[in-house]
C-alpha cells in the first residue's frame, strides 16, 4: 500500500450530506473478487444517465473536477452498508484524500486500511473551503500534511485535523492491519514459544505463565 505522508492536489467538490456506499459504488458492481476495476463505476448512478451517457450536471463530471485527487464533501460520508469496495472505487478513481465534517465509522476505518486519508474538519472549515473552491472557479488546490496533521491552500486557509495515533502510523508507513501485525512477527513468535511452557493444574486445566509481552507501537524501540 502506498504510504501517505503529504499530498498536494486539485480539489473536487461534492457538497452533499449522507452520501452512502450504495451511491459511491452501486451494488450491481460488487461481483468482482479483485480489489481493482471499481473506479469506472464510482458514483455510477449519478455520473451517468440511463442511456449510459455522462450526466453533465453531476459535480464530478464538471471540467474543473477532472484529475482531482482530493474530494471535498458533506457530513456522514460513507454511511450505509460496510462495503470496502467503496474505498477501492474512490482510490482507483484517483482520490488520495477525502475532506468532510464526519464519516461513517466503518467507512473511515476502511479508508485507513486502503491508503486513503479521511480528514475530519469542522463544519465551518468545510464551508470555508467550499466557498474558496467556488470563488476560484473550481481551480483550487490543497496541501495535506499528515505528519503535522494540517490542511492548507497557501492562500490564507489552514486547519488542523484529528486522527488516531495508530491510524496515522499505518498511513505514514503504508500498512494495513495485517502489515502492522507482521512488523511484530518476531515478538509474536517469541510470545508463542513462551506459552508452550504451560503448567497443567491438578484438574487438567492449562495455566499459562504470565508474560510482559506486548505489541509496541510502530517505530518503538528503533
Amino acid at each position: 500500500m502506498e504510504p501517505f505522508v503529504r499530498h498536494t492536489g486539485a480539489v473536487a467538490a461534492l457538497p452533499r450530506a449522507d452520501v452512502d456506499t450504495d451511491q459511491i459504488i452501486p451494488k450491481q458492481f460488487l461481483k468482482r473478487v479483485e480489489r481493482t476495476g471499481f473506479g469506472p463505476a464510482l458514483f455510477s448512478d449519478w455520473r451517468f444517465r440511463p442511456d449510459g451517457s455522462l450526466n453533465p450536471e453531476f459535480e464530478l463530471n464538471q471540467p474543473e473536477a477532472e484529475g482531482a485527487t482530493i474530494l471535498l464533501t458533506g457530513a456522514n460520508f460513507g454511511c450505509g452498508s460496510s462495503r470496502e469496495h467503496a474505498v477501492w472505487a474512490l482510490r482507483e478513481y484517483g482520490f488520495r484524500a477525502i475532506l468532510a465534517p464526519s464519516f461513517a465509522d466503518i467507512f473511515y476505518a476502511n479508508c485507513c486500511q486502503n491508503g486513503v486519508l479521511a480528514v475530519r474538519l469542522r463544519p465551518e472549515e468545510i464551508a470555508e473551503v467550499l466557498r474558496r473552491h467556488a470563488a476560484a472557479g473550481g481551480d483550487y488546490r490543497l496541501s495535506i500534511d499528515l505528519e503535522t496533521q494540517r490542511v492548507a491552500d497557501g492562500r490564507g486557509f489552514a486547519a488542523a485535523f484529528p486522527i488516531e495515533a495508530y491510524r496515522k502510523e499505518m498511513l505514514l508507513h503504508g500498512l494495513d492491519e495485517i502489515g502492522r501485525t507482521l512488523l511484530e512477527e518476531e515478538r509474536i513468535a517469541a510470545f508463542e514459544r513462551g506459552t508452550r511452557n504451560v503448567e497443567r493444574g491438578t484438574e487438567g486445566r492449562i495455566s499459562v505463565p504470565r508474560s510482559d509481552f506486548r505489541v509496541p507501537r510502530l517505530g518503538e524501540g528503533s
